[in-house]
């Protein structure tokens, strides 16, 4: 259990012990008044107490509440496949020191100074890094390729990193379905901050699917990133099924630390959750009505599904990339160019 859990009677430890109160108070004979006070002080001692709950649930981040907790598993899984040698030309092989030990990730070069970087986090359950150099169709690039191959006009490189995470691409560790994989992406953060090569200050997190979902719950945990685009992430991961994951469905402090709903206050950096209309849209629009935080962007896209969406959108987001050379993150995204982007 998290140290964060505190029982009603820890909770509430400072307040009046109105129960005390009332039996004094019985306890010299006032009679009528004293069972009416003994009404009175039970509402709003029950009240105190849900007031100071819901204050403490709402201003407490993910990181925060992750705090002490080590993640019950039901499960322990592994992937045993090896990562391929990529073409040395477009991407090399790497590792980069995570919690667990070492993990695999494949790492796109630099075009000469300090770029900025990308780490994307692609979907499925394996937890390993594919073969992201080989050709994908349109409607369906997983790849995200589009971020690293298409140069605009200035001609940026932008580095691009697929890391795989525990438990993936016989890397060590176990999978834990959206918990320590948080840790991983932030540990491929500080990876990326120490190359040379990399401008610290421009480095992004994207992912689609499973790894929409995990990008959100990066962003929760820090605010390291210039700006975090999750193309069709989940509200929560109850709803990929108990076939998928390591843990425990009906453990609610187990599925709250993974359920991205629960945390979108926390968001300090620019955000796009991003989805097609005939993809997970019904997530988009729950975590959109969950929350009012500034930070985060819903985009819908018309005519699109959990795939089409994504080749067209990051090639625009590759562009906003290209021009986000300030001081600060100046990337925005409007209906209009969203439109425009999936008409091209």
């Amino acid at each position: 259990m998290s140290h964060n859990h505190l029982s009603s009677e820890e909770r509430d430890g400072g307040a009046i012990n109105y129960k005390n109160l009332v039996i004094a108070l019985a306890a010299v004979g006032l009679g009528f008044f004293g069972i009416l006070v003994i009404g009175l002080a039970w509402y709003f001692q029950s009240n105190a107490g849900v007031s100071q709950g819901q204050s403490s649930i709402s201003s407490q981040t993910l990181k925060e509440a992750r705090l002490g907790h080590v993640t019950r598993l039901t499960k322990q899984k592994r992937d045993a496949s090896v990562p391929v040698q990529p073409p040395g030309r477009v991407l090399q092989l790497v590792k980069y020191s995570s919690p667990v030990g070492e993990l695999p990730a494949y790492l796109t070069p630099s075009g000469g100074g300090k770029s900025p970087a990308m780490i994307w986090l692609t979907g499925g359950f394996s937890n390993g890094i594919d073969a992201v150099w080989q050709p994908a169709p349109k409607d369906n690039d997983q790849t995200a390729s589009v971020f690293w191959k298409v140069r605009g006009p200035g001609g940026t490189a932008l580095v691009m990193m697929y890391p795989a995470l525990r438990g993936g691409s016989s890397g060590p560790g176990v999978k834990e379905s959206f918990y320590g994989e948080v840790d991983d992406v932030l540990a491929a953060l500080r990876y990326l901050k120490s190359l040379h090569n990399i401008d610290s200050d421009r480095i992004y997190l994207g992912g689609h699917s499973t790894g929409g979902t995990l990008a959100l719950l990066a962003a929760e945990c820090s605010s390291g990133f210039r700006a975090v685009f999750a193309f069709g992430p989940v509200e929560d991961p109850a709803t990929y099924g108990s076939t998928y994951l390591s843990y425990s469905l009906g453990d609610e402090k187990e599925n709250s630390l993974r359920s991205p709903i629960k945390w979108l206050h926390g968001i300090t950096s620019p955000t796009f959750v991003i989805e097609g209309t005939g993809g997970n849209i019904d997530s988009l629009r729950a975590m959109r009505s969950a929350t009012t935080n500034a930070n985060i962007h819903f985009l819908e896209a018309p005519k699109q599904d959990h795939f089409t969406v994504i080749y067209p959108v990051s090639a625009l987001i590759a562009s906003k990339i290209e021009a986000d050379t300030g001081a600060k993150c100046n990337i925005t995204m409007s209906e209009a160019e969203l439109r425009a982007a999936l008409s091209r």
